[in-house]
């Protein structure tokens, strides 16, 4: 039989699709994130499949037993609180573990909050980085941020209301107050809001209230502008073989000019055959 991947309204309820509604029907039981949230969907469809608890705090031993009833014959479809399962949800290690003993998934694709924010940011999605929730302390929020200050893609983020204007003013601090990004919340419930602004303007607005600080939010930041390279790379190379060895020598200057290390060890190795050949 198959385990199916189904994905779930993320507010509007009318965001369901005919084929999830009917294999949620059909399959024989439903894993779920949090069954008592989830029955109020069910209820209102009418599925009235037996649903057992899946999270991150079960996840490897339901795991097992969910693969074990799939090869006795039956069919499980797995389901988060809200959305596409997987996406910064639990389900990662049932995919894994039915796929490495041949059990056949199928993906029941529908609402996502993360395509939903991206498809009306004004920001450019050709490319993008998703994140998810950064870290809760300051200091590693801060250091993840510092990581991607560079990237060139729009990255994206989910935060908690908790959070969220705590992270949008590390945002300004680590992107820079104009750095372009767009904030999403309660996307297609009652109470949606989309907003775009520099970051320092997407500050302001939280701390004045003009973005509530309710719901769940998705955060986009317009990628840095590409920079082309001024590095040489081959003079940086020749300059630190005369200390260190190849492989460090590669590890040093892709830390400063952000070219890969496997390009620089070839360069490195290249350069140490031609001083062979000169001496």
């Amino acid at each position: 039989m198959k385990l199916y991947v189904v994905a779930t309204p993320i507010g509007n309820l009318d965001d369901f699709s005919v084929r999830a509604i009917s294999t949620l029907k059909a399959v024989d039981l439903i894993a779920a994130e949090d069954t008592r949230h989830s029955r109020t969907l069910m209820q209102h469809y009418g599925i009235e499949t037996p649903m057992i608890a899946y999270h991150d705090h079960n996840e490897t031993e339901a795991s097992a037993a969910l693969v074990a009833r799939i090869q006795q014959g039956e069919s499980i479809a797995l389901i988060s609180d809200a959305g596409t399962p997987l996406i910064s949800d639990p389900g990662y290690r049932l995919v894994r573990l039915a796929r490495s003993e041949g059990v056949p998934v199928i993906a029941i694709p529908g609402a996502s909050a993360l395509t939903a924010a991206l498809s009306v940011s004004g920001l450019a999605t050709d490319r993008f980085l998703f994140v998810g929730f950064l870290p809760s302390k300051q200091q590693a929020r801060q250091k993840t941020l510092s990581s991607l200050r560079l990237e060139t893609s729009t990255v994206v983020f989910y935060e908690s209301r908790h959070r969220i204007q705590d992270s949008l003013q590390d945002m300004s601090l680590i992107f820079g107050p104009e750095r372009v990004a767009t904030v999403a919340r309660e996307l297609t419930k009652r109470f949606e809001q989309t907003e775009q602004g520099t970051l320092g303007e997407l500050c302001a607005a939280i701390d004045n209230q003009e973005i509530i600080a309710k719901g769940e939010f998705v955060v986009m930041i317009e990628g840095a502008p590409e920079l082309a390279s001024t590095y040489d790379h081959t003079a940086l190379m020749q300059a630190l073989l005369k200390e260190l060895p190849p492989r460090k020598a590669a590890g040093v200057v892709s830390d400063i000019t952000g070219e890969s290390r496997k390009t620089l060890y070839d360069i490195a190795l290249s350069l140490k055959n031609r001083d062979g050949e000169q001496k």
